[in-house]
């Protein structure tokens, strides 16, 4: 079940709020302006906060209560002040999709570079087959190539999102062996553009690999929040993709510590498992 399903079942008993619905607030008529998936993660991420905060039963607990508060009625109304005051309708955005230009402005930025000692040519081929992407992204559960252009993406989500989040996405710019940007489309679960730059370093040390990205998260800049709150790093997350892209392309594989014994501030020893290094995905 995809985000967008799971929001229609669980926003608004069972059907989404259309965007000229009208929700009632002191003073004024309140007219929706979040989207589906962002009144999802809201709602969920809300909840869970309210429910960490009424737990530790101390103040700074009541005030992430609140906040949490704020997140779930901002889910369930699908209303957000801030939005109204800055002239933002992700409601319609998510209706029409956004361009190169607009997830650039509203959207988290995230820039990471790697030295790597294979040729343009080697490391162009290989990412250009975005098939081969889950191997080197930790976050990327797969990847569909449906044309020469389009492609269908899967990744991984924290639960609050659903557990996975999903899109479409087509190429906008491929420069053999220099340069590879890309867009999402549609309505997308995460709105995403980015692009990669091979480019030979000096000296004949190999290539420089230059990512960047901009994505919006399914709940905006809250969701970006969320995710620091969560201690969750999307550049960490980047790097380390860039890492093992460079593991795979210069040794033929990603080594791993999981499954190897480490020592304990008690004496007792144990072995390392996938969450001790692995990042998640926001």
């Amino acid at each position: 079940m995809t985000l967008m399903d799971q929001t229609r079942s669980r926003v608004g008993g069972g059907a989404s709020v259309s965007r000229g619905q009208q929700q009632g607030e002191p003073g004024q008529q309140a007219q929706q302006n979040v989207g589906d998936n962002e009144r999802l993660v809201s709602i969920a991420s809300g909840a869970a906060m309210a429910m960490l905060g009424l737990s530790r039963g101390s103040l700074p607990g009541l005030l992430l209560a609140g906040v949490g508060g704020a997140l779930v009625y901002r889910g369930a109304s699908g209303h957000c002040s801030m939005y109204q005051k800055l002239g933002i309708n992700t409601a319609e955005d998510q209706q029409q999709g956004r361009s190169v230009e607009e997830i650039s402005e509203r959207g988290i930025h995230v820039e990471q570079s790697f030295l790597i000692n294979k040729s343009p040519e080697e490391l162009y081929r290989y990412w250009r087959n975005f098939e081969n992407l889950p191997r080197i992204m930790s976050h990327l559960e797969r990847v569909t190539v449906q044309d020469d252009r389009r492609s269908h993406w899967v990744v991984k989500a924290p639960r609050i999102a659903g557990g996975s989040v999903e899109w479409d996405a087509e190429i906008t710019a491929d420069e053999p062996n220099s340069r590879i940007a890309w867009r999402s489309v549609g309505s997308a679960d995460v709105e995403n553009a980015g692009e990669i730059r091979f480019a030979p370093a000096m000296a004949d040390r190999g290539t420089d690999v230059h990512v960047f990205m901009d994505y919006i998260p399914p709940a905006g800049r809250v969701g970006k929040w969320i995710s620091s709150l969560l201690g969750e790093n999307p550049s960490r997350i980047v790097r380390e993709d860039l890492r093992n892209f460079k593991r795979i392309m210069e040794i033929g594989e990603i080594l791993t510590i999981i499954g190897q014994p480490h020592g304990t501030c008690t004496g007792q020893g144990k072995r390392y498992t996938e969450s001790d290094w692995k990042p998640e995905f926001m």
